[in-house]
């Protein structure tokens, strides 16, 4: 009698053990695809996250220009750029936004003379990185400013600005 027993008692330990097994295997594939899906979802949204801000960077900058006579579509250092240009007085401050080396980059500059040289001695390399993008191109007509982003993952997103004010300049 004693043997059943103890026959028993095995059996009932290799069966919880088995038991904590499939539980431990069961709550490692919930975790493994939780962290899946995660993983995707935090990707998405920091895609997301880099196309919108991009794009409402670049419109922000727009329309704080004054009127659309102070937006342009300029060749900078052989890069695209929007230029906005501002005058306070005697003073003329040039803006532009340009994609250099897989960012979208601003620079902000005193320019000089009455018509804010182009050509005052910066160079691409001097503006300020903003957001990731590998492409920023930009047209401007009948007061529409159409700008088209590329992102690092090859994503474009379209922007089509109305300008305000005054025609924009070719």
């Amino acid at each position: 009698m004693r043997r059943s027993t103890s026959q028993r008692h095995e059996l009932s330990g290799l069966f919880a053990l088995l038991l904590f097994g499939v539980f431990a295997v069961s709550i490692l594939s919930v975790l493994l695809t939780g962290s899946g899906v995660y993983n995707r979802i935090v990707d998405r949204d920091r895609d997301a996250y880099e196309r919108r801000t991009a794009a409402q960077y670049v419109a922000t900058k727009v329309r704080q220009a004054k009127d659309g006579g102070s937006v342009s579509v300029t060749d900078f250092g052989g890069e695209s750029a929007i230029t906005l240009t501002d005058r306070y007085g005697d003073y003329v401050f040039i803006t532009r936004i340009y994609c250099h080396d897989g960012w979208i980059c601003e620079l902000f500059t005193e320019g000089s003379g009455d018509t804010g040289d182009e050509n005052d001695g910066f160079s691409p390399e001097d503006g300020e990185k903003i957001i990731r993008a590998d492409a920023l191109s930009a047209s401007v007509g009948d007061g529409i400013l159409n700008v088209e982003l590329t992102e690092s993952g090859g994503k474009k997103t379209s922007l089509c600005l109305s300008l305000r004010g005054e025609e924009a300049s070719e």
